[in-house]
C-alpha cells in the first residue's frame, strides 16, 4: 500500500528554491545553540577530558539518522517528513502525535534561545529590560520567515556562518595555543591526563554525559522538514543530510577536544556558563585577539538569533502539516501566492509568545518543560528509526537498489541508534535538571492520547478493524 503520492498532493503549494547547502544551514543554525559555546562545562564536568568520547559515541544514532532520513526523504519529500512517515508506516495516530509533539518541543526550544538573546544583551546594555531583545528578535524572526523561501534560505545560511567561522576560529586558535605554534609555549597535552586522568569519573560520567550531549545533535533532522521546499530534494536531501552530519561531528569533536586540551577540565566545569568564562573567549584572549569577550557574546547572539529563526520555520511547517495532514482545520495550512503558509506562521507564533511566558516565570518552570522537550525529541528519533525499519520491509527490492543513498550495514545502526537514545532516556534520573524529563513526557503523550482518541476516536477505530 503506497501512500506517498497522496501524501505529496496533500502538502503541495509550497516552492522547491532551497538548495542542499541552505537545507544544511537551516539544520545547523538550528542545531548548534548557546549550549557549545557557554554550557559545554556541565558536560565536562560529568566526564572529563572523556566528554570527547562522549561526543564520538553521540555521533552513532546522530550517523544513523543522517542515513535513515536520507533513505526516507529521498522517497517521500514532503515538509511533514517524519511526520507523514508515521503516518503511513506506523497509524495516524502517531502522525499526529509526532507532528504535534515536534511542534511543542520546538516552540519551546524557541523559548530557551529567545531568553537566552535577553540576557546576553544584557552584556552590553545592563539597564535595558531583556524582555525588549527578546521581543525584538521574536518580530525579526517572523519577518525573515514571512518572506520568500529563497531569501529565508539565503540569510538563515548568511547568519549561520557567523557561528561556524567562529567554531573553526577557535579551533585554529586553540589548536596554535596547545602546539605552540609561533613564539608562545607549547601548551601540550599534559591537561588530558592530569586531575584524574582521561576518565576521572569513569565510564559513569561518559554516560551520565552522554544524555546532555546526544542533544547537541537533535536538531540535524530538520533537514528532512525543509524537503516540501528543497530543489531537486531526491538528490539535495540524502547530500544534506549527511553532510549536516559529517560538519556537525568534526566541528563538535574537534572544539570540544580543544577545550579539554588547552585547560583543566576542572577549571573550565567551574566557570563555563558565562561569556567571561567561555573557553572561546579564554582562547581567543590568549592570541590576543582584541575584545574578545564582546566578540565571543556577537557570536552568542547570532547563534541564538539563527536558532530561533530556524525553529520557527520548523513550527511553521509542522502546522502546516497538520493541517494538510486533517488534525487541525484545513485554513491553517493556505499558503500565499508566493508559497509561505503564513498562517502557520502566525499560529507559531503565538506559541513562541507562550514560550517566553514559560521562560519569564524563571528556571523552576521552564527547566522541567524544556526537558521534557528534550524527551520529545529523542522519542521522536526513536520513532523514526522503527518507521525506517517498516518504510525497508514495504519498499522491495527493486525500488531499494534505485535509492541514491542507503543505510550501510542496515539494520545494525537503526538498532545501535535505539539502543543508545534508551540509554539517554534512562540516564535522565541522574543527570541534574533532567529528573523529571521522561515522566513530564509520559503525561504529554497521555495528554496527546486523550485528545487524538477524543478527536479522531472512528479514525482509531478504522486503523485496528
Amino acid at each position: 500500500m503506497e501512500l506517498e503520492p497522496e501524501a505529496a498532493e496533500r502538502e503541495g503549494g509550497l516552492k522547491r528554491e532551497l538548495s542542499s547547502w541552505q537545507q544544511s544551514m537551516i539544520a545547523i543554525g538550528g542545531t548548534i545553540g548557546v549550549g557549545l559555546f557557554l554550557g559545554s562545562g556541565a558536560t565536562i564536568g560529568l566526564a572529563g577530558p572523556g566528554v570527547v568520547l562522549t561526543y564520538l559515541i553521540a555521533a552513532i544514532p546522530a550517523i544513523a539518522m543522517g542515513f535513515v532520513l536520507a533513505e526516507m526523504a529521498s522517497v517521500h519529500p514532503v515538509a511533514g517528513s517524519f511526520g507523514v512517515y508515521s503516518d503511513i508506516y506506523v497509524g495516524r495516530w502517531a502522525g499526529f502525535a509526532t507532528r504535534l509533539t515536534y511542534w511543542f518541543a520546538e516552540t519551546l526550544a524557541i523559548g530557551a534561545q529567545l531568553t537566552a538573546v535577553g540576557v546576553y544583551f544584557g552584556f552590553w546594555f545592563p539597564d535595558v529590560p531583556p524582555f525588549l531583545f527578546m521581543a525584538g528578535a521574536a518580530l525579526i524572526a517572523i519577518a525573515v520567515n514571512a518572506l520568500h523561501v529563497g531569501r529565508f534560505g539565503f540569510l538563515e545560511s548568511a547568519l549561520s556562518m557567523v557561528k561556524v567561522a567562529a567554531i573553526v576560529g577557535f579551533i585554529l586558535a586553540g589548536a596554535a595555543l596547545v602546539f605552540g605554534v609561533g613564539s608562545r609555549e607549547a601548551i601540550g597535552l599534559s591537561n588530558l591526563t592530569a586531575d584524574g586522568g582521561l576518565l576521572p569519573n569513569g565510564l559513569t560520567g561518559v554516560w551520565l554525559a552522554l544524555t546532555l550531549v546526544i542533544t547537541s545533535y537533535l536538531g540535524m533532522e530538520t533537514v528532512a522538514v525543509t524537503a516540501g521546499e528543497a530543489n531537486n530534494p531526491e538528490k539535495t536531501v540524502p547530500r544534506a543530510l549527511l553532510g549536516t552530519a559529517a560538519a556537525l561531528i568534526v566541528l563538535y569533536v574537534l572544539s570540544i577536544g580543544v577545550i579539554v586540551t588547552m585547560s583543566s577540565w576542572r577549571a573550565i566545569s567551574e566557570t563555563s556558563g558565562t561569556v567571561s568564562g567561555s573557553p572561546f573567549v579564554a582562547a581567543f584572549e590568549s592570541i590576543g585577539v582584541p575584545y574578545a569577550s564582546s566578540l565571543m557574546n556577537f557570536v552568542v547572539i547570532s547563534a541564538a538569533f539563527t536558532a530561533v529563526m530556524s525553529h520557527l520555520y520548523i513550527c511553521t511547517r509542522m502546522l502546516f502539516s497538520l493541517s494538510r495532514a486533517g488534525y487541525i482545520p484545513k485554513a491553517v495550512g493556505a499558503v500565499d501566492r508566493r508559497g509561505v503558509p503564513l498562517r502557520a506562521l502566525a499560529g507559531s507564533a503565538v506559541g513562541m509568545v507562550i514560550a517566553l511566558a514559560l521562560a519569564s516565570r524563571g528556571r523552576q518552570v521552564f527547566l522541567p518543560m524544556y526537558g521534557t522537550a528534550v524527551a520529545a525529541l529523542l522519542s521522536i528519533w526513536l520513532l523514526i528509526f522503527v518507521c525506517h525499519f517498516r518504510f525497508r520491509r514495504r519498499l522491495g527490492p527493486e525500488r531499494l537498489a534505485a535509492l541514491p543513498v542507503r543505510v550501510p550495514l542496515h539494520p545494525l545502526p537503526g538498532v545501535a541508534g535505539i539502543a543508545l537514545i534508551l540509554a539517554c532516556l534512562g540516564a535522565t534520573p541522574w543527570v541534574s535538571g533532567l529528573e523529571w524529563t521522561v515522566p513530564m513526557f509520559l503525561v504529554w503523550l497521555a495528554v496527546v492520547g486523550c485528545v487524538y482518541l477524543a478527536r479522531f476516536r472512528g479514525d482509531y477505530a478504522h486503523e485496528h478493524d
